[in-house]
């Protein structure tokens, strides 16, 4: 199974699309995951600049997040995941729906995603992450029983955030979660907060020993199934997920320093 690194765009958004893909070759990734641009135009100037580098392309669609109201959600969803399928991706990493929203309500969004997706023939997967459908384990399992074909990223730093602990209480939500996941995005949580403030950090040992974890079960169970990719993004994010000091606001750690530090992780683990 071949194992592809990709680079977050997000972080770098002030950056050309030249200036990035550069960046994004230099380090070693394989690709890029980025949100892309509704015009058509820019849309394509990025895509083809991106082909034209080698390098791969997902397409994350995060923008419904701007939509409290069930119809402009839905709305949004349905004209983001089709610009996003446009593109012809891997794969497109969704955030799709709200925990407040009703059952049947994220249900018939992630309907409406499943036709998107067979109609585009482009897989679309689900971000495990806070205050979407997936923010909690006990949120997420439902959809799970009713649509076994439910595909994830697995972004389970939200989870540690959202459970209060590392899950080693409820292996069974890991066991019946991680079959699904298709994509990881590779950020160290803890219990307190979705991002250690540096993942080397000897302090960070136990939460980086838990994700790596989970990660080489999901891995290991895509081989088993024969898989012929995986997938996945170190996604440590700018400020205000990277901390910062009091009163200077000073960083104190580089979102992209880190993300590069797992790619060398990454690879020296799954190659």
């Amino acid at each position: 199974m071949k194992i592809e690194i990709f680079a977050a765009h997000w972080g770098n958004n002030e950056l050309a699309p030249e200036v990035f893909i550069e960046r994004v070759k230099q380090a070693g990734f394989d690709g890029i995951e980025m949100s892309l641009p509704l015009d058509g135009a820019q849309r394509e100037e990025w895509t083809s600049r991106i082909a034209a580098a080698g390098l791969g392309l997902i397409v994350a669609q995060w923008e419904t997040v701007f939509h409290s109201d069930f119809e402009a959600h839905r709305a949004a969803l349905e004209q983001l995941l089709h610009n996003a399928c446009a593109a012809r991706p891997l794969h497109v990493n969704s955030h799709t729906g709200k925990d407040y929203y009703t059952h049947e309500q994220n249900l018939q969004l992630l309907q409406l995603a499943a036709d998107i997706s067979r109609q585009h023939g482009v897989p679309i997967v689900h971000e495990i992450h806070r205050s979407r459908f997936s923010g909690h384990p006990m949120l997420l399992l439902p959809y799970l029983q009713q649509m076994p074909e439910l595909q994830l990223t697995a972004d389970l730093s939200h989870w540690c955030c959202a459970c209060e602990s590392l899950l080693e209480d409820q292996p069974h939500t890991l066991a019946a979660t991680l079959p699904h996941v298709r994509h990881i995005h590779a950020r160290v949580g803890h219990a307190q907060g979705p991002q250690v403030a540096d993942f080397r950090a000897p302090e960070s040992a136990a939460a980086l020993q838990a994700h790596l974890g989970w990660w080489d079960e999901i891995i290991r169970l895509r081989r088993a199934a024969g898989a012929s990719r995986m997938t996945l993004t170190p996604e440590f994010g700018p400020v205000p997920y990277t901390q910062t000091l009091p009163y200077t606001q000073k960083e104190v750690s580089n979102a992209w320093e880190l993300n590069v530090a797992m790619l060398e992780l990454l690879r020296q683990r799954y190659a």
